[in-house]
């Protein structure tokens, strides 16, 4: 199983708050972890303006307004640009399956408060991270279902209506699901 280019979505019942009604869109995926970033929760009232005056950027127009989203509680001080832009493939930017594209290099914050950016883009502080086959159990455990990505989910929806979103287009009615995970 590859979840590279795909979406989780939080079971009602998950019981760790920091993804309670996260989606998060998976980056890697291997028998070494799985990595992602949740698209749907924001850092407060925070905005790349702050971040740009934080690192010093120089801004000349932009996107300065767009909020900044919780990636995950690994690395909350590194910042990660998701994209659709493959001609921005700095040295160590990650090709994900289905034209996504993960950056988190600062050229890129350069070329974004010069107006120069990618679009559309979504900017995280921190990811989400799964040791070996941790994510796999997690998924088994009735923890997370998965769904396609889509650039609309990802870049386009309000990050409010995202994980409801996520789940309709699975053809799950979140009204229906319920916080109590069984067997048959």
């Amino acid at each position: 199983m590859n979840l590279a280019g795909q979406l989780l979505i939080a079971m009602p019942g998950m019981s760790d708050p920091r993804f309670s009604r996260s989606v998060i869109f998976i980056c890697a995926h291997s028998g070494e972890g799985a990595m992602g970033l949740i698209v749907n929760k924001r850092a407060g009232d925070m905005t790349l303006r702050e971040i740009f005056s934080r690192l010093e950027i120089e801004t000349k127009g932009g996107p300065l307004a767009k909020p900044v989203h919780i990636g995950g509680p690994v690395e909350t001080e590194r910042g990660f640009v998701l994209h659709r832009d493959k001609s921005r493939l700095a040295p160590d930017a990650l090709v994900i399956p289905d034209g996504y594209v993960l950056t988190s290099t600062q050229d890129i914050l350069a070329d974004i408060g010069a107006d120069k950016g990618p679009d559309p883009f979504l900017f995280t502080l921190g990811y989400s991270g799964w040791g070996p086959g941790q994510l796999e159990h997690e998924i088994t455990q009735n923890g997370w279902l998965t769904a396609p990505a889509s650039p609309e989910l990802v870049f386009d929806t309000a990050h409010a209506q995202v994980w409801d979103a996520a789940l309709r287009s699975i053809g799950i009615d979140p009204v229906s699901l319920s916080g109590a995970a069984g067997r048959a």
